[in-house]
């Protein structure tokens, strides 16, 4: 059974490309296990074919070697190093090694090194069983020269480089079109299978040349996009280094994402390319009839449309939709969800997130990983909620890692439409008695200041529950207002609000705004004397100095960030975006209901009126999330799928 193919692609500004032939096809025999030798065996038990060449046998060669003799030694290596050595030559030569190999010591690596840069990729079925058989051998006779051969198969999971010169000038350097290349890469992982086979140690040293062999993120889209691939590949035969794989993969997806700052880069980048193709097709316009999608066989290729025009966004585009594919195919067996699987996967992508993630500011795309796949089953998501909020409680815990677990609750239990109300409440009860027992705690004691250097993570759970208030509080009323009403009431957002730590002070401007306008439409709690005063005060922060006076500071030292703000990249969107809650833009109507609070002693029948039109629809909320004060004492640039600045005036 073969593993998946790629087709080729030529990719605007790149030389080719491998793409997967579908949004979820890079990985349909995943679950299927190893790939077999294919009929390997039959071939390698033949005798191979004699041909004429110069020399004795090799074991003469090799004894007259060690006497001293080095003139067939010699002659040996220089045709094992001729670019023209036919098939039948090679076949032979390895036909001899395989059962010469106990004369292959590590006194003779140089040979070694010779019959492992033999061009056996791209020969004839039978080279390739051939050597095949040869590695088996050598790896199970010589196991000091298993570095080498695991560095050699895993220096072919990307295309080579090809240089094109004309006269003493380089004029390209581009990946190598080659049409067997999907073929080629099967047999390199048939190599490293045979390798494991006859050496059970073979994870903990390929390991490190996985990492080592890594490329760099400038080098060609296509490069990365094979390696990542035949990584994850490795994963299937080799589960025992499925953790460390995904560790290495989401490490270098991380750097490339805080590499550049997505919104305002990736905006700036997609305008200056929306401007050159406008321009472009009004000079063109009547010579050339383009088209957007460019067909190869019976298979439509990506347009050109969905490329970033960010070189950097568009590398993390393609992994990240490599990334998805897999977990969707590791976790689902002929179109189901396999809950076996899916559980072992979750565990191993939480640890990835508590190592790599929980620790990183400023990452905007890669922690979506954990986003999908607990979009698999509601058991998952709520695993999820409860492994932040235990990080979120634990006083043992850094602060900024607490405070950053509960941005994390907020923005999932905000973004994430396959929670429902039920588990929304659950987390929000959770969250306001944690508050309210912080506050008995410290509403009279020597700290009871506004200081985010002491209550960091008390803020922080404060404005979790704001932003999660904003984005659910229709369907929390949804069906029944009373009720709905009753259970906000009984959350008590007018303790938390008034009390003396003042978190209207610290949390981010946008968010305090809406919450306010909210809460006092539903009559919850009045929060604009409070937010009143604290403008008059510029919005001081109170944070004890070195010497223990009390310093002013006008940033917000809460450093907010909402990890699952809108994600930008085009071609990975797509697997995110169903599962996905949007701002519902406030309408001037809108705008004006909130300055109206809601009479008390409505009937049942006039609450189910007032919420006809007010029910939130599934596919639209807010995305507050500029990430520092500054930010959001002025409309973003772009607000889609993002609450703006909204200004509520003052109730007069």
């Amino acid at each position: 059974e073969q593993y998946p193919m790629f087709h080729q692609r030529k990719r605007r500004g790149a030389p080719g490309g491998v793409r997967p032939t579908g949004a979820h096809a890079t990985w349909p025999s995943l679950r299927r296990g190893a790939v077999t030798m294919q009929g390997g065996d039959e071939f390698i038990s033949s005798p191979p074919k004699k041909t004429v060449r110069f020399g004795g046998t090799l074991t003469d060669i090799l004894l007259k070697h060690e006497k001293g003799e080095t003139t067939d030694f010699e002659l040996l290596k220089h045709q094992l190093s001729d670019p023209d050595i036919k098939d039948a030559q090679i076949i032979n030569w390895l036909h001899e090694f395989r059962v010469s190999v106990a004369y292959l010591t590590k006194e003779r690596e140089q040979l070694v090194s010779i019959l492992l840069k033999l061009p056996w990729l791209r020969r004839s079925r039978e080279v390739v069983e051939e050597y095949l058989g040869f590695l088996g051998n050598l790896v199970s006779a010589q196991t000091v020269h298993l570095r080498p051969c695991l560095r050699m198969i895993v220096s072919h999971f990307h295309p080579p480089r090809i240089t094109i010169r004309e006269g003493d000038v380089d004029i390209s350097d581009s990946d190598d079109d080659d049409e067997n290349l999907p073929e080629n890469f099967n047999t390199c992982h048939r190599a490293l299978q045979t390798v494991a086979r006859y050496v059970p140690s073979t994870p903990q040293f390929l390991m490190p040349i996985l990492v080592e062999n890594f490329p760099f993120i400038n080098k060609s889209e296509r490069t990365l996009e094979c390696y990542v691939h035949n990584l994850l590949r490795v994963t299937v035969y080799l589960p025992t280094l499925r953790l460390q794989i995904l560790e290495l993969i989401i490490e270098k997806l991380l750097k490339l994402d805080v590499s550049f700052s997505p919104q305002q880069d990736i905006e700036d980048a997609e305008e200056t390319a929306h401007n050159s193709d406008s321009e472009e097709k009004s000079t063109e316009e009547g010579l050339f009839d383009m088209e957007d999608e460019e067909r190869k066989g019976n298979k439509v290729v990506s347009s050109s449309s969905e490329r970033m025009a960010h070189p950097l966004a568009e590398r993390l585009d393609i992994l990240m939709t490599i990334l998805f594919s897999y977990i969707k195919d590791i976790c689902h067996v002929d179109g189901k969800l396999d809950i076996n699987n899916t559980k072992d996967l979750y565990r191993d992508l939480v640890s990835v997130f508590d190592k790599l993630i929980l620790p990183t500011h400023a990452s905007c795309h890669v922690q979506y990983f954990m986003f999908y796949i607990c979009s698999f089953k509601l058991g998952l998501a709520e695993a999820f909620l409860d492994h932040l909020w235990k990080k979120l409680r634990d006083p043992n815990n850094p602060s900024v890692i607490r405070q950053t677990a509960g941005s994390y609750i907020g923005s999932f239990l905000a973004r994430a439409k396959f929670i429902p109300v039920v588990t929304v409440k659950a987390c929000l009860d959770l969250l306001v008695n944690w508050m309210h027992k912080y506050i008995d705690n410290q509403d009279t004691g020597a700290n009871a200041y506004c200081d985010v250097a002491l209550h960091g993570p008390f803020y922080s759970t404060c404005q979790t529950v704001f932003y999660t208030f904003i984005f659910r509080h229709k369907q929390l009323l949804d069906g029944n207002l009373r009720k709905g009403l009753s259970y906000l009431q009984s959350l008590n957002f007018e303790r938390i609000v008034m009390c003396q730590l003042n978190p209207l002070k610290i949390c981010i401007p946008s968010i305090v705004n809406l919450f306010a306008a909210i809460t006092r439409k539903y009559q919850l709690v009045f929060c604009y004397t409070i937010i009143e005063r604290n403008n008059r005060q510029f919005i001081p922060v109170v944070r004890s100095g070195a010497g223990g006076d009390l310093v002013q500071t006008c940033t917000n030292p809460l450093d907010s960030f909402f990890p699952f703000d809108p994600y930008m990249l085009k071609r990975s969107k797509k697997t995110i975006d169903p599962f996905y809650q949007f701002w519902e833009e406030l309408s001037a109507e809108d705008l004006e209901n909130l300055k109206k609070p809601i009479k008390k002693g409505t009937s049942e029948d006039e609450d189910d009126d007032f919420l006809k039109g007010e029910t939130p629809q599934n596919d639209g909320v807010v995305g507050i999330a500029p990430n520092s004060y500054e930010s959001n004492t002025r409309s973003p640039v772009s607000s889609i799928g993002s609450p703006p600045e909204c200004f509520v005036p003052y109730p007069q």
